[in-house]
């Protein structure tokens, strides 16, 4: 996929958009910088028509699923605490003067001050750890230059950006201008990001207030994770890789979080904790700026409390950067807009036909079970709560089927992953058809010699390059050690042919898929990406069952959403929506109108941790976990699964 999807769009588009002079792999790999970001250009997403402004201090609520305003002051349920309303809700009571930016603000600052334990943690700092560093000053100076933007509005009635205010977090693999990005290791101390990825600029320019960088897993490499403390108890997993972007929303410590998913970064930590969180199509919202894992997989999205967040966030962080990420050149343009409420009527999902895939085979305790149905191996709470959701859907109008779905054990049907092919042999080693496309997109971003860049640069210590020539380089067959080198050398060396060929099984296996849900008339998908109550942080199984192909909406480039249905021995319970690419629109508006007319699952907040009797240790003083588990990295999960298999 890469640069070949939707390279007929490219000139087209860059007509459209105006071209520019900086591109994406000069940002990703400029020499002593491994994650980079920019300013340049940026303009608002503009997913949701007329979502910068409103007319009116307090607007009235829209009819309709395209709804463009805020709901009246008068319309919000009365919250316990200020941090407990929605980021909707907090936009109607900031532009009525009922509350400040700098008060919300301090609100969360409070929390995670009392609540977080130390930063620069990469382990159990005894307490949530959502974030590994904050920026207090620079966040409290943007709540008030927030808190003017919104009395400017009202004196003259400029248009003011409706997250204009709003304390958010951002993944540590995302550039924030200022700020290091260290992808969840201290490995990477030093990288700090001198521009602002293009989301965050997005952000920034909407008037978002950073609060600092949520916590991430090693290299954005575990779906489960252990650095984080679940939002219902920190004993438990948080889920990963974008562990701390899902626990700070849900933990009350910011409004809402940027993730990064490359397979399963975003879906596995709001279904951990119960977030509400939207996972975009590939080349929906631009990706340049992060610390990249799979280019062509990887995926920035948002994850919050209500589906409404979510998909406000989304709607301002969308749209084409035709210069860093042409990927986003393959997205459509204007792109559908999201729906920010709650369709009326009692049966809003009316005419859709929601599948239950059965070839959906779940990892139960390390053993992939094929042949058997997903909904038999759920825990008996997740099962309650599955068909639960099941009959609340049926409820609202929705045909609920089970449905083949696609077997991707099935060469025939996932010559992708499934079939045992080596299309080349590069250095001495084999070449899937997967390794085929992920790698050379790794090497056209300078993926290897990006961090070999950093390395040379005198920033990083001896034990630091050790870390990540070990992560980021290959051992070759022969060679006593890993270098960076001999990982260019493999990326670089698969021939042109041969990436084609895995380009086109990739592209089979989106038009199988796409086929399995046509010949069922099934508009979207519903699975439980988590099937049972997740595990402890110390030892044991960080999910004792999951779904054991998480990576494949990012394999086929399509969107994903996760909400919860309920609460299971005092943990969250989630299900997900997904279904073609490019559907956000409405995946987004069926969770919104759930959440609607079910509001007590993602409303209901969890009790705060106790917070330890005597000082909690300093973060030089914490071991560091093992953050392991299943990977979030396509070629190590493709191995994962083929092992489980047998």
């Amino acid at each position: 996929m890469g640069q070949h999807e939707g390279a007929g769009e490219v000139e087209q588009a860059g007509e459209r958009i105006g071209r520019g002079t900086l591109s994406r792999r000069a940002l990703i790999g400029g020499a002593g910088t491994a994650a980079a970001g920019t300013a340049l250009a940026v303009t608002l997403g503009g997913g949701v028509a007329n979502a910068s402004a409103t007319t009116k201090h307090t607007a009235k609520k829209s009819s309709n699923g395209d709804a463009a305003s805020l709901p009246s002051v008068k319309d919000i349920p009365r919250r316990s605490r200020l941090v407990d309303y929605e980021i909707v809700e907090l936009a109607a009571l900031l532009r009525a003067g009922r509350v400040s930016s700098v008060e919300l603000t301090q609100a969360y600052l409070d929390r995670i001050d009392k609540f977080n334990g130390p930063f620069e943690t990469y382990g159990n700092n005894g307490l949530y750890n959502a974030f590994v560093r904050v920026d207090e000053a620079g966040a409290l100076a943007a709540a008030r230059a927030a808190d003017r933007r919104i009395a400017a509005w009202r004196r003259s009635g400029d248009p003011v950006p409706w997250l204009c205010g709003i304390p958010m977090g951002i993944k540590d693999s995302v550039g924030v201008k200022g700020l290091n990005a260290q992808n969840g290791s201290s490995a990477f101390a030093g990288n700090l990001a001198l521009q602002d990825a293009t989301v965050v600029a997005r952000l920034r320019a909407a008037g978002v207030v950073l609060l600092g960088s949520t916590i991430c897993s090693a290299f954005s490499g575990s779906i489960t994770g252990t650095f984080a403390g679940n939002a219902w108890n920190t004993a438990y997993v948080p889920g990963g890789s974008s562990q701390g972007s899902g626990v700070a929303p849900v933990a009350r410590l910011a409004a809402a979080a940027i993730g990064e998913e490359t397979g399963g970064s975003i879906i596995m930590p709001s279904a951990a904790n119960g977030a509400s969180g939207i996972k975009p199509s590939l080349g929906t919202v631009s990706i340049a700026g992060v610390m990249p894992l799979s280019p062509g997989y990887d995926v920035l999205g948002p994850l919050s409390r209500s589906a409404r967040d979510s998909a406000l966030i989304l709607a301002t962080i969308l749209g084409p950067d035709p210069v860093n990420d042409p990927q986003t050149l393959s997205a459509p343009y204007p792109f559908p807009k999201i729906p920010l409420s709650p369709r009326r009527g009692r049966k809003p999902l009316q005419g859709m036909t929601i599948g239950i895939p059965q070839t959906d085979w779940m990892n139960v305790s390390g053993s992939i079970k094929v042949g058997v149905s997903p909904q038999s191996t759920y825990g008996a709470g997740h099962l309650a709560a599955f068909n639960r959701l099941v009959g609340q859907l049926q409820s609202l109008g929705a045909r609920v089927i089970q449905f083949p779905g696609l077997d991707m054990t099935d060469p025939s049907q996932n010559p992708y992953f499934a079939s045992s092919d080596v299309l080349a042999t590069v250095d001495g080693s084999a070449v899937s058809p997967s390794a085929a496309v992920v790698n050379s997109n790794r090497y056209e971003v300078r993926f290897a010699a990006a961090v070999a860049d950093f390395c040379a640069s005198g920033i990083p210590s001896a034990a630091a390059v050790t870390t990540l020539t070990s992560q980021y380089g290959r051992r070759a067959p022969g060679e006593s050690a890993a270098s960076f080198a001999a990982a260019d050398r493999f990326n670089g060396g698969i021939p042109g042919a041969v990436r084609y060929e895995g380009e086109q099984r990739r592209r089979r296996l989106i038009s199988n898929y796409t086929k399995a849900l046509r010949d069922h008339g099934v508009d979207f998908m519903l699975v439980m990406s988590i099937g049972d109550v997740v595990g402890q942080r110390s030892g044991g199984a960080g999910f004792p069952v999951y779904r054991a192909y998480y990576q494949v909406p990012n394999a086929l480039g399509w969107p994903m959403v996760s909400f919860p249905i309920g609460y299971v021995q005092g943990l969250a319970a989630s299900a997900q929506f997904w279904g073609p690419r490019f559907a956000e629109a409405d995946i987004t508006q069926a969770m919104i109108d759930y959440q609607a007319n079910f509001p007590e699952y993602h409303s209901a907040a969890p009790p705060d941790p106790t917070v330890p009797a005597t000082p909690l240790p300093s973060a030089r003083a914490v071991p560091s976990f093992v953050d392991d588990g299943p990977s979030n990295d396509p070629l190590i999960g493709e191995a994962e699964v083929k092992a489980a298999l047998g």
